[in-house]
């Protein structure tokens, strides 16, 4: 609520014109209730038969001090000025009602004007929480061995398709051996070293990179690829063992939020360093339009340029430390509230419990407070451009200009307030 939307600046411009207008109006009322006092009595005689405070046998100067102070009682900007603040702090309140709170009053004009929404895959489509399903095994390998080894190296990775091999050997109970020399190869794998031999565990593009041959592997990774499934390659002293494959479970309302979402409207897009295949898996079961597959953390702010320059405004929905800096460069960043810090701080809307649904909220939330914020202005605007000129001609005393002033914020206020009435939930939700 502490920085100004578009519109409000807008507003800004507009006051800063209107007030010395006033002024100016209010000069011109006074002389010319002096120097033609007989002509506008005659419209006050006129209108003195219903509107009983309306007193043409007042003196001129009286009259003109009357008219003055009601131009000048009538114009003041209070609805103006709070057209747009007291919209933006009922939805506010609204939002975080709802799970999504909104960090600064811009965010809400953009989102409701985002052609495309961004999502990352890993912890915002999905759970997060990958599995290991398959195990496949080559050259003399077992599947206990192939497990044990890879699990001992992803032991020193952070990242959550290590975390479910090293969970996945646990349960097993197997004993990971020590590893030494590890090494994060980001958006790749990892490797390290156990027991004098040197372990890959990554991608097919880290072991093309060390000039070993998975030819063989293609096939059963292209199958797993299609069945959205994660294909996680180990290769031990230049020697490819197996593939060890791991899927993420979609988050319940994944597949409603992203319908409703494009039934409202907007583009979506995925943006994941997995291959293609799995993307285009994931992407169509949930339904999303467009796909940015293999993609380097590094290289998600680029592309997130690219998509503004394709589609205009673009919102992206994050949740890791990696997706920060795209949340920064989108138009409008928005983290899952079970994120990282770094990812939260640098969006502009958090959504408190990580569920999708909340994106279709937030959108519906942005659109009905612009709505009222648009209202708000519009009813500001008209009650000046009709009570001014009843000021200028003696038709309004002074009080009752007053209690107009009044009625025109509280009729602001009370607008903003019915914004409480609009259900923001998602249609797949209600009733």
């Amino acid at each position: 609520q502490g920085s100004k939307v578009p519109i409000q600046v807008f507003a800004d411009r507009i006051t800063a014109v209107f007030v010395p207008t006033v002024l100016i109006i209010a000069l011109l009322t006074f002389f010319s209730w002096l120097l033609f006092p007989e002509l506008l009595r005659n419209v006050a005689y006129w209108a003195q038969g219903f509107l009983p405070w309306v007193n043409p046998d007042l003196s001129p100067f009286t009259l003109a001090i009357f008219a003055t102070v009601a131009v000048l009682v009538i114009a003041c900007p209070c609805a103006l000025g709070l057209a747009t603040p007291t919209a933006l702090m009922v939805g506010s309140g609204i939002g975080a009602e709802n799970g999504v709170l909104i960090r600064n009053g811009e965010a809400i004009q953009l989102m409701k004007d985002v052609h495309t929404i961004v999502f990352d895959k890993t912890g915002t489509i999905t759970r997060g929480k990958p599995e290991v399903t398959d195990l496949l095994t080559l050259n003399g390998w077992n599947e206990d061995e192939l497990l044990q080894i890879a699990a001992s190296v992803e032991a020193g990775s952070e990242h959550p398709l290590g975390l479910a091999i090293v969970n996945a050997a646990r349960e097993k109970g197997l004993e990971l051996k020590e590893l030494r020399e590890f090494a994060t190869l980001t958006g790749k794998g990892v490797k390290g070293w156990i027991n004098d031999r040197e372990v890959l565990v990554g991608s097919r593009r880290l072991l093309e990179e060390g000039g070993i041959d998975i030819e063989e592997l293609k096939d059963e990774m292209t199958r797993l690829e299609e069945e959205a499934k994660t294909a996680m390659l180990v290769a031990v002293d230049g020697q490819p063992a197996g593939i060890i494959a791991v899927a993420d479970a979609l988050k319940g309302d994944s597949i409603q939020a992203i319908r409703e979402l494009k039934q409202l409207g907007l583009e979506t897009a995925m943006i994941t360093g997995d291959n293609e295949r799995t993307a285009r898996a994931i992407a169509r079961e949930v339904g999303i339009d467009h796909i940015v597959a293999e993609v380097l953390p590094e290289g998600k702010v680029d592309e997130i340029k690219r998509l503004q320059d394709r589609f205009g405004l673009i919102a992206m929905v994050g949740d890791g430390i990696n997706d920060a800096p795209a949340l920064t460069q989108a138009d409008v960043g928005i983290a899952i509230g079970t994120g990282t810090d770094i990812a939260i701080e640098s969006s502009d809307i958090t959504l408190v419990r990580g569920e999708l649904s909340a994106v279709v909220t937030a959108v519906k939330l942005s659109r009905a407070t612009f709505r009222k914020i648009k209202q708000n202005l519009f009813w500001a605007f008209i009650y000046n451009i009709i009570a001014i000129p009843l000021a200028i001609l003696g038709l309004l005393h002074p009080v009752i200009a007053e209690i107009a002033m009044a009625i025109s914020s509280i009729t602001v206020v009370t607008n903003a307030n019915l914004l409480r009435r609009i259900n923001i939930q998602p249609d797949y939700r209600k009733g």
